[in-house]
Order: C-alpha cells, then sequence, then structure tokens
C-alpha cells in the first residue's frame, strides 16, 4: 500500500512502542536500544527485500560513521550494528509490525561465507527466527545469500534510496 511520507512516519510513531516492547521479548540488548541509534531514514520507505515492508535504518554508534558514507562505506567496523524494523499495510489501511532485521559485524573468523556479518531476525513477539551460527542459522541464510550479491568494497551493504536518506 502507497502511502505519504506524513502518513508513513505518523504510523511508525503509533507503531514504533509496540514494535519495541516485543523485539525485546526476546532477550536482546540491541533489539531494546536500536531506536536510540541513529536513523538514516527520513521516513519509513518500502523494501522490497524485506518483504516489501515498510522499514528503517538504524546504525550504532560504532558503525554510524561509516554508514553514513553509503556507496563509499569501504569495510564497516567490528562491533557495527545495523538494525531495521518493519511494518506491513494492509489494502484496508491497518498497520502490523514486521520482523526486525539486525546486521552484525563480526571479528575476522566469525563466518567468511557472510563476509563476517552475523544476521539475525526477531519477530514481533520476540521470537527469534534466526542467527548465524547459531538457532535457526538456515532461517537467515537467505539474508547472507542476497547480501552476497552486492559488492564486497561496499561490505556487502545494501542501502536505502537516495530520496529517503538522512
Amino acid at each position: 500500500m502507497e502511502l505519504s511520507d506524513s502518513e508513513a512516519a505518523k504510523l511508525y510513531d503509533c507503531l514504533k512502542g509496540e514494535m519495541k516492547a516485543g523485539y525485546a521479548k526476546s532477550g536482546s540488548k540491541i533489539a531494546s536500544w536500536y531506536q536510540d541509534w541513529k536513523n538514516f531514514a527520513t521516513r519509513p520507505y518500502i523494501s522490497d527485500t524485506h518483504g516489501g515492508r515498510f522499514v528503517n535504518n538504524y546504525a550504532n554508534a560504532i558503525g554510524e560513521g561509516r554508514y553514513g558514507k553509503y556507496e563509499n562505506v569501504g569495510r564497516m567496523p567490528v562491533g557495527s550494528v545495523l538494525a531495521k524494523d518493519s511494518f506491513s499495510v494492509k489494502a484496508n489501511g491497518k498497520a502490523a509490525p514486521g520482523p526486525l532485521f539486525l546486521m552484525e559485524k563480526m571479528p575476522k573468523g566469525f563466518n567468511a561465507g557472510t563476509g563476517n556479518w552475523k544476521y539475525t531476525m526477531i519477530l514481533p513477539n520476540g521470537r527469534v527466527l534466526g542467527t548465524t551460527n547459531g538457532k535457526g542459522s538456515a532461517n537467515v541464510a537467505f539474508c547472507a545469500d542476497c547480501h552476497n550479491g552486492m559488492a564486497e568494497d561496499q561490505d556487502y551493504l545494501f542501502f536505502l534510496p537516495e530520496e529517503y536518506r538522512r
């Protein structure tokens, strides 16, 4: 469903407390704190690679300076965490939280097949669907498969569309 900039922002403002509370049930500290990080999106935008959901792009203090260079990112520093929360809107206008997608830059040797990124997906009810090298790893393998299609000099990262960048 198409939304105006203000409609998308208002919906997110209505949902973000519920999203944070649901994700926090996972026990992940990241899920409790990510909304305090820098949000690189001027408003939620539709991400086809994340199920056609509306998303925001957050980065922690370790990664925000590098991530903000976008296509000139180079290598993200170890300890960088990127969080992408999401919500969907049905044809009838009803909105609902979607998964929280996390990427954590791990030390060399963590997982060469993922560029040493750890992917985690947390459902709106707090259930961790999967994490790289952990429980449900197969459930997030598609994250690495998709990101591995990006250039290595961009550290396997996609970036939000230019019109939504801060």
